[in-house]
């Protein structure tokens, strides 16, 4: 499966969860922070996700590609 983000929307901690539940449509238990996206997307197979508008420089969404490659999903920032 691919799916496709906006970094702009994952800025914060705040916004970046509730996005990435209905995104990536996380189960409902999903705690919405970086251990708990780290478990879910551990689950997954055979994913790609393509985040656009991503931001020069240490963000949130920074973060969160790392997690994303930690638990081997294929990343390709744009």
């Amino acid at each position: 499966m691919r799916y496709v983000l906006d970094a702009m929307k994952m800025k914060t901690k705040t916004e970046a969860h509730p996005y990435l539940k209905e995104m990536l449509e996380l189960p409902e238990y999903y705690g919405g922070n970086l251990d708990a996206l780290y478990d879910c997307l551990s689950e997954f197979e055979d994913v790609e996700i393509e985040i656009q508008n991503m931001p020069e420089g240490k963000t949130y969404v920074s973060k969160i590609v790392s997690v994303m490659k930690d638990a081997d999903v294929k990343v390709e920032l744009q």
